[in-house]
């Protein structure tokens, strides 16, 4: 009767040790279906105004004898700007769950305000054309002001309990105000000894874009932590890159609440 007894005993271990792994394995939580929520962010803009004005100063300059020799229009006459701003704004998506793995698709939107403006000019004299003394004075200025903007993305998450760490990657999008001018000025100064004129003329060309939309990519790290019976917290870091007129990145953190249908 002993040895039925422990022969019992040592055939039960194996399924009582291969229940208390499983059980250990899996989260507790289901994370899969709708959910929306809100957020509050704060975070910093880098816009690059570098080559934002080339265009128009190639518009203003096109068929000039000292554009095609010198290149006046790629004179780097802007550079970067950096600023920092605070926002609120929601989210909705859905998730599918397997096992610990959740894979879900999301919408995000923010509205804040990141506004960044740059100006330089720059002069300079040369010899040509022949018996002239000719000299280009250009000058640029451009400023863009994002107000919303957002992301579609697909996230990928392993879920630990009641923590659901996960990244993304996406599409990005925003509207943005963009203004830019460029002028120049060219003047001819004879030097010769036949008596030709001096000549000089001028100009200036602007595009302003007003809530204009702008796309780029996404990507980041967050973690949802499951509260109760569906409402959880939500800490999250967001990268964007919009490679418009203006090359211009924003970080974010953020906070926020969402529940879980």
């Amino acid at each position: 009767m002993c040895g039925v007894a422990a022969g019992a005993q040592a055939a039960d271990l194996p399924i009582l040790r291969g229940a208390l792994t499983e059980g250990l394995s899996r989260s507790s939580v289901n994370w899969e279906g709708v959910y929306v929520g809100g957020h509050v962010t704060h975070g910093a803009a880098d816009m690059d105004f570098t080559n934002s004005g080339q265009d128009l100063l190639a518009k203003l300059l096109n068929n000039l004898d000292l554009e095609s020799q010198f290149n006046i229009s790629k004179w780097p006459l802007l550079g970067k700007s950096h600023m920092q701003s605070s926002g609120y704004g929601g989210f909705a998506g859905y998730n599918f769950q397997w096992s610990e793995a959740v894979i879900g698709l999301e919408l995000n939107y923010t509205h804040g305000n990141f506004f960044g403006a740059n100006s330089g000019s720059q002069g300079r004299s040369f010899q040509y054309p022949t018996d002239y003394i000719s000299t280009a004075r250009v000058s640029s200025s451009a400023s863009m002001n994002i107000t919303d903007y957002g992301s579609l993305r697909v996230r990928g998450g392993y879920a630990i309990d009641n923590f659901l760490p996960y990244g993304f990657a996406g599409v990005a999008m925003g509207q943005a105000s963009i203004n830019r001018r460029a002028d120049a000025t060219i003047d001819y100064l004879y030097v010769g000894t036949n008596g030709l004129p001096n000549l000089s003329s001028s100009g200036f060309l602007t595009d302003n874009a007003n809530s204009r939309f702008i796309m780029g990519f996404a990507g980041g790290l967050g973690v949802d932590v499951m509260l109760y019976s569906g409402l959880f917290l939500r800490a999250e870091w967001e990268y964007l890159r919009f490679t418009e007129r203006v090359d211009t990145t924003v970080n974010t953190v953020r906070a926020g609440l969402g529940y879980k249908f």
